[in-house]
């Protein structure tokens, strides 16, 4: 997880240091030839990176996105760009999406503009949106607007879960060595984007009781797998939000929020059963993606925590 705390000294370093997390680029500062005051950290999470970035000067950048998607959410200032349709231009509240493998100019990003930048590896997005959206061949290319509207309803709650993963930046142990939480976050971040980007979650009829008790068994059989959205919905052969009706409809909950109750449960028996692994080694074998997450879930089940458990 870089955390640039030392600024580079010059526009090219500062170019190339950005390069390294994201993508080659052109950057051409617009106007004045003071140093940079850039602005980079970020997660890794495997199919999926994010981070927040700010140039501290008004600057523009030719990019091609190779092989990946960015989605740049401005948290101050404001985003100009070229896109399909004309000129996009986002602030606080909404996000400029960007195709892969597509040149792309942002035109202005001003000195005062910090974006969460959230890329997505290409290849893996497209297979997450014909999963999450339970259509054929659709990928993510032709699903992508130029912008997001993250005011209110599926795109206020994504830009909450991207605020919640950049507010850990600064940890650099934030998710250790846990492949199963960085995959399950990947996972969100990209149904609740293709959610968002296309509201009616694809097609098909509500997930029927036997469909439901399908995915049900599987979450018991293995509840240890990185688990995401678009594992359970490819299962049940329908669209994330169909399925996610027929778990409400029929058990009350979303199918993550079923997983979370069964993980909860066999944490709970290792931790009685294995005095010798720590909480937080008990929470990261079961997704939780910190011990303080992990302890206040246990503490709605069970009325205690993890360590009054234990005693």
């Amino acid at each position: 997880m870089p955390d640039r705390r030392r600024g580079p000294s010059d526009w090219g370093q500062a170019s190339r240091v950005v390069a390294d997390a994201y993508f080659p680029h052109q950057l051409r500062l617009l106007g004045g030839s003071h140093e940079p005051r850039l602005t980079l950290r970020t997660v890794d999470l495997g199919h999926a990176l994010v981070g927040q970035v700010g140039w501290g000067a008004d600057v523009a950048i030719e990019c091609d996105y190779p092989g990946a998607y960015e989605v740049n959410v401005p948290l101050t200032g404001h985003l100009e760009s070229r896109g399909r349709h004309g000129r996009v231009t986002s602030v606080p509240g909404q996000a400029t999406v960007f195709r892969a493998d597509t040149p792309a100019q942002i035109t202005h990003w001003d000195a005062t503009c910090t974006v969460l930048g959230v890329k997505f590896d290409s290849a893996w997005l497209d297979r997450e949106a014909e999963r999450v959206l339970g259509l054929d061949r659709v990928g993510a290319h032709g699903r992508l607007p130029d912008q997001l509207d993250l005011g209110a309803g599926p795109g206020l709650a994504w830009r909450q879960l991207v605020a919640s993963l950049s507010a850990h930046l600064h940890a650099p142990d934030l998710f250790g060595d846990s492949d199963l939480v960085r995959d399950q976050l990947a996972g969100a971040l990209a149904a609740g984007l293709l959610l968002t980007s296309c509201p009616d979650g694809g097609r098909g009829a509500m997930a029927q009781p036997r469909t439901v008790r399908r995915v049900v068994e599987h979450l018991h059989d293995d509840p240890a797998r990185p688990w995401t959205a678009g594992d359970m919905a490819a299962l049940a052969g329908t669209s994330v939000r169909r399925l996610q009706e027929g778990f409400r409809q029929w058990l009350g909950c979303t199918p993550t929020e079923y997983l979370a109750g069964v993980r909860l449960q066999r944490a709970h028996a290792q931790l009685l059963a294995d005095p010798t692994r720590t909480v937080s080694d008990v929470a990261a074998a079961w997704g939780f993606s910190s011990a303080s997450r992990f302890a206040a879930a246990y503490r709605r089940r069970y009325g205690c925590s993890p360590s009054e458990a234990r005693r």
